[in-house]
C-alpha cells in the first residue's frame, strides 16, 4: 500500500485539518491499524445505516457505546470471571481482548438504537437532515409589473 505524506499540505490550508486527519485515519497512519472485532457497515435505505461488530463471548455490559461530537466509540472489556475456569485451555482462538473501535459520523446523523443477536453487535443509524438544511422551492411572481399611468398636464 502506497503512503502519502500530507503534512505539506497542512502549512498551505486553514481549516481542513479535519479532513487531512480523517485521511491519516483512513490510510493507517494513526496506529491503531487493528483489525480486531470485525465490523460491517451498510446502507438499510436512503437515510438509515447500520454498523454490525462482531463481538461474541462479550455480554451487553461488558459494551459501552457512546457517540460524542461526530464520533461513534464501541469499547468492549470483559470481565474477568476466576469461577468460570474449570480446566486447561489448550487453544485458545477466540479472542476476548478489551477492544475500542471509533468511527467518524457525516453530519447530521444520529444513533437511533443498539442490539445484540447471535453474537454480532447492531447499533442503528439514521440521518436527518434539519428543514432549514433541505432544499426549497422559491415560487416565482408570475404576473407583470404594474405600470402606473401619468395624466397629461391641461
Amino acid at each position: 500500500m502506497r503512503q502519502f505524506d500530507f503534512s505539506p499540505l497542512y502549512r498551505s490550508t486553514v481549516g481542513f485539518d479535519r479532513l487531512f486527519s480523517a485521511l491519516d485515519q483512513v490510510a493507517g497512519y494513526d496506529g491503531s491499524a487493528t483489525t480486531y472485532p470485525p465490523y460491517n457497515i451498510e446502507r438499510t435505505s436512503d437515510n438509515t445505516y447500520r454498523v454490525s461488530v462482531a463481538v461474541a463471548g462479550f455480554a451487553e455490559s461488558d459494551i459501552a457505546i457512546e457517540v460524542k461530537e461526530n464520533a461513534l466509540t464501541i469499547r468492549g472489556e470483559k470481565a474477568e470471571n476466576k469461577e468460570e475456569k474449570k480446566g486447561e485451555i489448550l487453544h485458545q482462538g477466540i479472542a476476548a481482548r478489551a477492544f475500542e473501535r471509533r468511527f467518524q459520523l457525516a453530519d447530521h446523523v444520529q444513533v437511533t438504537g443498539a442490539s445484540l443477536e447471535n453474537g454480532l453487535l447492531h447499533v442503528d443509524l439514521v440521518r436527518e437532515i434539519p428543514e432549514a438544511k433541505k432544499p426549497r422551492l422559491i415560487p416565482i411572481n408570475g404576473s407583470a409589473p404594474k405600470q402606473v399611468e401619468t395624466k397629461a398636464a391641461a
